[in-house]
């Protein structure tokens, strides 16, 4: 199966993207098993974190078949094959890079950019994006989702990241946005593993619900 039909499976079954900013690799397995006891499929390592390709690694190697494992906060063409080198099949970036998301794409690995404005959204999926992540969500509310909803294709998955509270998601989901990336909602450097699946399996309780 390939990365971006990966990426289908997992985020119909679990609309979440965990983001492990700050994780060290010598606890990223627990915390990852943590996550997927949860229900949760899609993980992201931050390359701004302690080793964090050899954090994807050892995700991507205990995850292969069953989770979709890659990296946060790449910035730049080059680590796109560092990331792919490691295992991983996801590309996540705070920014709308076309020359990241088009080295994503031709790796053939899943590319979710960032981006704010209608511009940048479009500019993101002329490039190939498989997603696209709305951030940061703190400045922007679910009539900003819905407002570009009205020109974005159907078929374009729109990410809410930045401050989600499980208690959040209902009015985004019900303006148009498809998923949720959670930072230290579900994860802060030093939590435990059995911290971290009760944080996950609160927004799945939420997600259950709305």
């Amino acid at each position: 199966m390939t990365a971006p039909h990966q990426f289908d499976t997992w985020f119909a079954q679990c609309p979440l993207i965990a983001i492990l900013r700050g994780v060290r690799p010598d606890e990223v397995e627990a915390i990852g098993e943590a996550l997927f006891d949860a229900g949760v499929r899609i993980i992201e390592v931050p390359l701004n974190s302690p080793d964090p390709l050899d954090s994807i690694a050892r995700l991507s190697a205990r995850f292969d078949g069953r989770a979709l494992i890659g990296a946060g906060t790449v910035l730049q063409v080059g680590q796109v094959e560092g990331v792919r080198a490691a295992g991983g099949q996801l590309v996540v970036s705070p920014s709308t890079n076309p020359q990241v998301i088009a080295a994503t794409v031709a790796a053939g690995m899943v590319s979710c950019p960032g981006y704010f404005t209608p511009s940048e959204a479009f500019t993101a999926l002329d490039a190939g994006a498989h997603a696209l992540k709305l951030f940061p969500a703190e400045a922007a509310s679910p009539a900003v989702v819905r407002a570009q909803r009205a020109v974005l294709p159907n078929e374009a998955r729109v990410v809410v990241v930045g401050g989600i509270a499980p208690g959040d998601m209902a009015p985004w989901l019900a303006a148009g946005a498809d998923g949720f990336g959670l930072g230290s909602g579900v994860y802060r450097p030093g939590q435990t593993a059995d911290e971290t699946r009760t944080r996950a399996q609160a927004y799945q309780t939420a997600l259950a619900l709305r």
